[in-house]
């Protein structure tokens, strides 16, 4: 792995830079489509392509119940199965066991817990994460870590920070086993500052190729999740790509990035697309509302997607209202497309020391 930081704005903290991994040369800051299950929802390989997408995510979690271990491998790990010879960062599940099974324990050796899919029971550590990333062939891997639902209590949080902590060295020892890609860190904490440092400090002591800052846009207001990442941003390393898990909102994304964030994950754009709510450079349009019947217009003006060279509003409605999947392919495919092409913007305002105004003409026009 190399990371390069090429020019960090002169009026915020934001910078660009560049992620070399095996599979090839990442641009940050960038956003990463999220295929939990293998699939970026509704679109295919060639499709995330043509929208510029640089690097995936997909889940261990989710991968490891179905379609199992033992597909991908004979498919020859899970860039082939899918077809995506770019990186893949494989999260390590350790949410969706939190949020999704339907019993959990959790204790030092790992988590127990019964899948979602057919209450199968299941022990996995911290060990078990690594080796099931080294398995699919991961390019980033994240280690197990114990997320805390907002609000949790100080003393909820330091017990999830010192496991988090265990897990982390633990998962450190393994993955140096095989080093196949690179492992990223993932600081906990909640919303308790003494224990974000605290976390970040025993992260740093242990030696990882990336942080993360996972544990916010967890139900937290947004006031202070920008409180606690101002706060957390600056005690990791500046030479590493940081990662903020699981945000979020275009708003979101370029507030971080003006704090110096490298990376993001959400599936926002999927998740609207499918409800028919498009992401434009005037805010949100939710297209199956009437208004648009007899509207002409593209979904954004500004767009070059295949979307909105092609389709018009009023046919993007129609096919919502008569339960095409088309509709739902296409609205995703275009917001897919409106993230990565805001990614792309964003690096360049920051090569050319305009990233804040370029971040107030933003917010200014999707108020």
């Amino acid at each position: 792995m190399d990371f390069k930081i090429i020019h960090k704005d002169t009026h915020s903290r934001a910078r660009c830079g560049l992620l070399t991994l095996e599979r090839g040369t990442i641009e940050t800051p960038i956003f990463m489509p999220v295929g939990t299950q293998g699939s970026v929802k509704s679109l295919s390989p060639q499709e995330l392509d043509e929208c510029g997408a640089q690097i995936i995510l997909g889940n261990a979690y989710h991968l490891y119940l179905r379609p199992g271990l033992q597909i991908i491998e004979e498919s020859g790990g899970l860039h082939k199965f899918i077809s995506w010879p770019k990186p893949i960062l494989t999260d390590s599940g350790g949410y969706q066991i939190f949020s999704l099974a339907l019993l959990r324990k959790v204790k030092d050796e790992g988590v127990l817990f019964q899948s979602h899919l057919d209450g199968a029971r299941h022990l996995l550590t911290p060990e078990d994460v690594v080796r099931i990333q080294n398995v699919l062939g991961s390019d980033i891997s994240m280690p197990l870590d114990e997320c805390v639902s907002y609000p949790a209590s100080f003393e909820q949080a330091q017990k999830a920070v010192e496991r988090t902590t265990l897990w982390a060295l633990r998962s450190k020892k393994e993955f140096e086993k095989r080093k196949q890609g690179i492992l990223f860190g993932i600081a906990q904490g909640s919303t308790y500052k003494d224990l974000r440092k605290r976390s970040i400090n025993e992260l740093l002591e242990i030696g990882f190729d990336g942080y993360a800052i996972g544990g916010l846009s967890v139900g937290e207001p947004q006031d202070l999740r920008y409180n606690i990442l101002h706060f957390a941003i600056d005690d990791f390393p500046s030479g590493s790509p940081r990662y903020m898990m699981g945000v979020g909102l275009p708003e979101d994304i370029l507030e971080a990035v003006s704090m110096g964030v490298d990376m993001f994950d959400c599936v926002v754009p999927t998740r609207y697309g499918r409800n028919g709510t498009a992401f434009t450079s005037q805010g949100k349009l939710t297209v199956r509302n009437g208004e648009f019947a007899h509207d002409q217009r593209p979904l954004d003006e500004k767009c070059g997607c295949t979307c909105c060279r092609n389709f018009s509003r009023a046919y993007l409605r129609h096919l919502f209202n008569a339960g095409e999947i088309l509709g739902i392919r296409l609205v995703s495919y275009h917001n897919i497309y409106f993230f990565l092409h805001l990614m792309r913007e964003a690096r360049l305002a920051i090569r050319e020391d305009r990233f804040s105004a370029f971040k107030e003409n933003f917010m200014a026009r999707c108020e």
